[in-house]
This record gives structure tokens, C-alpha cells and sequence, in this order.
């Protein structure tokens, strides 16, 4: 692993090559939404955020649904701050919220490998969800696993197979705040 430091993460944000605007961003979204909020708005759902990844995503997806839900987190990861996945999920906090008998809306930053999602898929159906969605700010179609979950219910946008970060995607933990999506440059891979 490299040294990161403030430095290198500076120059990994000047060398990346923007793909998504903040408004382009903000597009997708707002379809997306209008989306979940028909197929969602009588439904009161649990959004359920993936930790630390898809707070953003969260956040500004639901300023713009428009119906009563209720929110809580999860945090589970396959990836501990390193720009690859191992094969297992590590669970650092569960749900406080009941999911017996309710809809849950599961949102992530990024559907890639589709192993965590589907580990929190099966937790949810493992705590007698009525029914789980998921809803991801990009789908990476190219990077799925096998027997992994294939495609999210709600999608904003897809990208290819690089390493991106920004809108909540990170690099080594950084780069979460930046306003669009990044590819990193390959030396810094």
C-alpha cells in the first residue's frame, strides 16, 4: 500500500479525470427518484444507508422522495479503505430499526462486485423484510461477481470499470466530499 498523505491525495484529485458533474449528478438523481417514488410512496419504507459510502447518495436522494419513510444505516465492507474488495463482508453496525414485516431501501454508492449488497440483501431477508430494493448512485456492470446480486432495483448511472471516487466514493477514505465522480489516473492504482 502506498504512503497516503495529504500530499498524494492532492495529486490523485488534480490527476483524475472527471466523468460525472455535481449536475449531472443531480439529473440522474432526480429521475431516479421519480422512480422510487412511484414504485415506494405508499409503501413506508426503511432506508437503509451502506456506511460511508452511500451517505451522500442517501442524503440527497431523499430530500427529493416525498412520502413517509423512516432511516437508519449499515455498515458493512468488503473493501477497509484498500482500492480493491476482499471475497468477505466485515459488519461494523447493524440496523436499529425492526425490519420484520417492513420495505427496506437499501442505497450504496456503488453497485461494482455486488457481494456486500447481496450480503445485506440476505441479512435484511433474514430479519423477515417484507420486501428489499436496492438503489445505488452508479452501477460498474463489468466489475459483477459471480453469484453476486446482478442489478439494483434503482440506478442513477453507470460507469465503466475504473476506480472512481467522489460523491461518497472514496480513495483510501479521502475524496468522499468532492462534488462529481473521478476516475483515479492508473498510477495511482
Amino acid at each position: 500500500m502506498k504512503n497516503i498523505t495529504p500530499e498524494l491525495i492532492k495529486e490523485v484529485y488534480r490527476t483524475a479525470k472527471p466523468i460525472f458533474s455535481r449536475q449531472d449528478i443531480a439529473t440522474a438523481l432526480d429521475a431516479m427518484a421519480v422512480r422510487m417514488e412511484a414504485e415506494l410512496k405508499d409503501q413506508n419504507p426503511i432506508i437503509l444507508t451502506v456506511m460511508n459510502g452511500g451517505l451522500i447518495t442517501t442524503s440527497e436522494l431523499a430530500l427529493r422522495l416525498h412520502f413517509p419513510m423512516q432511516m437508519d444505516y449499515v455498515h458493512a465492507t468488503r473493501y477497509r479503505g484498500e482500492t480493491t474488495g476482499g471475497s468477505s463482508v466485515h459488519w461494523k453496525h447493524e440496523p436499529s430499526l425492526e425490519l420484520e414485516g417492513r420495505t427496506v431501501v437499501i442505497v450504496d454508492d456503488i453497485l461494482d462486485g455486488g457481494l456486500t449488497l447481496s450480503a445485506i440483501i440476505e441479512y435484511c431477508e433474514g430479519r423477515h423484510a417484507k420486501k428489499v430494493y436496492t438503489a445505488v448512485l452508479l452501477d460498474k456492470t463489468e466489475a459483477r461477481m459471480p453469484g453476486a446480486l446482478a442489478k439494483a432495483d434503482f440506478t442513477a448511472l453507470e460507469v465503466t470499470n475504473a476506480y472512481v471516487f467522489g460523491f461518497g466514493l472514496d480513495y483510501h477514505e479521502y475524496l468522499r466530499n468532492i462534488p462529481g465522480i473521478y476516475i483515479v489516473a492508473k498510477e495511482y492504482m
